[in-house]
């Protein structure tokens, strides 16, 4: 295994300044994958980058980069095709999402922005990696999210439940318009991560109790404990898995 689990594959991951999207594209180099990392904030994918030099690692990035615009996506697409001449694995774990409860919640900067942040960024990615993907089959990876099976009392996410449920069941379409061309589709749904996002929401008085109360294992989870369940869907051991969606959450959607 010195050579690595991705060994010679080409990764897109998207998101790649920070929390999920950092820990994949991270890990994904040191696992052998060629990775092109993007992102919204320059400096935080520059950031990545610099982390991924010390320690030797091969990654490249397009930044910024506003995956709900298409001609920066197809941007995207057109750099690793030229950089590295195929696309093996898409990983999708950039997103926004705004979190208001629905008495508060505004039409446009909340329920709009975020459908766009968690849906559209998907669609745009996996269209114009499509073609791609079709010549020789590849792996996609999808974030939905704990939130798509359960409600977390005291937290404002509607919008955030709305979009991630969606992801669930447009990766599933996907996986089947794929299987004839050996495309697998797979989700990960995590629970509360710790990321520069959830942070400060953690920091709210009793929030952090409350999320571990919903858990089996009493500990949040950390980008690198998403990533490695990344890499196995991204890796040929998951050669026959597609349509399918992995909590990784603490056991808290099976309470």
């Amino acid at each position: 295994m010195t050579a690595g689990r991705l060994a010679g594959k080409i990764a897109i991951v998207t998101g790649s300044g920070g929390g999920i999207g950092r820990g994949c594209a991270l890990m994904f180099a040191r696992q052998g994958a060629m990775v092109m990392g993007c992102d919204i904030r320059p400096d935080a994918a520059q950031e990545t980058l610099d982390l991924a030099a010390r320690e030797g690692l091969p990654m490249e990035s397009l930044h910024p980069c506003d995956l709900t615009a298409p001609a920066d996506v197809q941007r995207l697409i057109n750099a690793t095709i030229a950089r590295f001449g195929r696309i093996d694995i898409l990983v999708n774990a950039g997103a926004f999402g705004a979190f208001a409860f629905i008495e508060e919640m505004d039409f446009d900067s909340h329920w709009r922005r975020t459908l766009s942040g968690e849906l559209d960024v998907v669609f745009l990615a996996c269209k114009a990696a499509w073609p791609h993907l079709k010549q020789n089959g590849g792996a996609i990876i999808n974030f939905a999210s704990a939130n798509a099976y359960m409600a977390l009392p005291g937290s404002g996410a509607l919008a955030h439940c709305a979009g991630k449920g969606g992801v669930l069941a447009m990766t599933r379409q996907l996986a089947m318009e794929g299987g004839a061309y050996k495309i697998r589709a797979n989700t990960i749904s995590p629970g509360m991560t710790l990321t520069d996002a959830t942070a400060p929401v953690l920091e709210q008085p009793g929030f952090k109790e409350n999320v571990l109360d919903r858990m089996m294992i009493k500990q949040i989870g950390m980008p690198e404990d998403i990533a490695w369940c990344a890499v196995y869907l991204a890796s040929d051991e998951s050669r026959w898995v597609t349509a399918a969606d992995i909590s990784v959450d603490g056991g808290a959607t099976a309470l």
